[in-house]
């Protein structure tokens, strides 16, 4: 909550408990505060924009300047636990999902800053629209280490604000009105970090249907270790996106009841996407100033959250600019199992009982482990469920995230998981990425009830 949120809920909290604990006591002073209170709400609306959170509490505004009623005793309790009832919304909606959600602070070493890219590619069409000279669209949130810091305007945390499609994955779109307000702890478009070499290049595909921004969290703590982490949103599979040209579209949802085709279509398209991003990166007039020359183009690594987990495993056998791949969570479909991998592949996952992994995604990894001729790591974290990765639980207040974690798992928290994600990532990426050593193993007995390790698996090509 921001300062003139917690302010004008105290108000209206107190003008209540005045209205039921002292109903006669100076009636011209209580409606005084309650015409402060309106105030307030009113300033609310103008510099924050509309919150639906404070619908409760500009009605208990209203039933607090009431005067007092000489009725029956029975109406005048009905009054009162009216009131009280009230009064329990106005807080409680504040203790479940708070309009401008916080973030933690990225842990590394490095100060944060983003911008963003919107890009087309001229010679692929878009597949999900039945326009032919609509033409593929990619964006790519870069998260970056600098020696700035966040001053000013800063990058909006999600696209299509004001504009939100109707729903946005499993929320109503207004309930991100206010996402704008969110702290993402980065300076906006500052310079990258002094540095005697080029810096290490991530790319990461989010899950399918969520947008770029569930991930900030998890990039930031990736980019402030040290990465330049490209989040990319790949259209019409985001539930929001704001394409090169300005408009705003969301989910186009035409997955059929057999999805055995479909998610491997979908792999296809996504592993082109990234491609055409490393290609993009690898340009020289494409990277904006601040980053042309100081970033690493040669080779990439590539990770990602679900289904964009599993794109990255396609990404590395496709693609030999790709030196590592990392799967967090994610069901590789298709062919993509029978797949030898020759360079370094992770696979993190939630943990198996909270999240309740399908054959597919337990049988199509381990395929991939152990046919991997180069090295292949595996850990499972846990008490981590499949959301514990992206900001989706930070969308909630705590007492709201205790309740979802009862009822979902995932009561080890999105913060704790997304910190070992990212330390394991981290040391993960340092051999392939900059050719220092790095113990994976070490990075993730760090910390706790996490378990795997390197996988053992036969030497040389397999024929099964």
């Amino acid at each position: 909550m921001l300062p003139l949120d917690i302010l004008l809920l105290v108000v209206a909290l107190a003008v209540a408990i005045w209205r039921l604990t002292a109903p006669d006591r100076r009636p011209e002073l209580r409606l005084a505060a309650v015409g402060f209170g309106l105030l307030l709400a009113a300033a609310q609306w103008v510099f924050l924009g509309f919150t639906w959170q404070s619908v409760p509490t500009w009605l208990l505004l209203g039933l607090s300047a009431l005067p007092v009623l000489r009725t029956h005793v029975v109406l005048r309790w009905i009054g009162r636990l009216a009131l009280v009832g009230v009064a329990a919304a106005s807080i409680g909606v504040w203790a479940f999902l708070p309009a401008v959600p916080s973030l933690p602070r990225p842990d590394g070493p490095h100060l944060v800053a983003t911008e963003v890219y919107r890009w087309t590619d001229a010679t692929r069409d878009e597949p999900h629209i039945d326009d032919p000279a609509d033409r593929r669209a990619v964006i790519a949130q870069a998260w970056y280490p600098t020696d700035a810091r966040p001053s000013g305007d800063r990058v909006p945390y999600i696209d299509g604000l004001g504009r939100m499609p109707g729903q946005v994955s499993i929320m109503p779109g207004f309930l991100l009105n206010r996402y704008g307000q969110i702290d993402t702890h980065a300076a906006a478009s500052a310079p990258i970090a002094t540095r005697d070499r080029p810096w290490p290049v991530v790319i990461f595909s989010p899950g399918y249907g969520a947008p770029r921004a569930v991930y900030t969290g998890l990039a930031t703590r990736l980019a402030s270790r040290g990465f330049v982490v490209f989040v990319l949103d790949h259209p019409y599979e985001s539930a929001v996106t704001e394409l090169p040209d300005g408009r705003v579209v969301g989910l186009v949802e035409n997955i059929p009841a057999d999805h055995t085709q479909y998610m491997p279509q979908q792999q296809v398209l996504r592993t082109a996407d990234i491609r055409f991003v490393i290609d993009q990166i690898a340009r020289p007039d494409v990277l904006s100033p601040r980053l042309r020359g100081r970033v690493e183009t040669s080779k990439v690594a590539v990770i990602g959250h679900s289904f964009g987990g599993a794109v990255s495993a396609m990404a590395m056998s496709e693609d030999p600019r790709v030196v590592a791949a990392a799967n967090i969570d994610g069901t590789p479909y298709g062919d993509l199992p029978d797949r030898q991998l020759a360079r370094p592949f992770m696979l993190i996952q939630s943990d198996y009982a909270d999240t309740g992994h399908s054959d597919l995604f337990v049988d199509g990894n381990a395929r991939l482990l152990t046919r991997s001729t180069a090295p292949g790591f595996r850990f499972e974290i846990k008490r981590a469920n499949h959301y514990s990765f992206t900001d989706t639980p930070f969308f909630f207040a705590p007492p709201g995230r205790w309740l979802l974690s009862r009822a979902m798992g995932g009561g080890r928290g999105p913060a704790d998981t997304q910190q070992a994600t990212a330390d394991i990532v981290a040391a993960f990426l340092t051999g392939p990425l900059t050719g220092a050593s790095a113990d994976v193993v070490a990075a993730a007995t760090r910390h706790s009830d996490i378990e795997g390790g390197t996988v053992r698996r036969p030497i040389g090509p397999t024929n099964d």
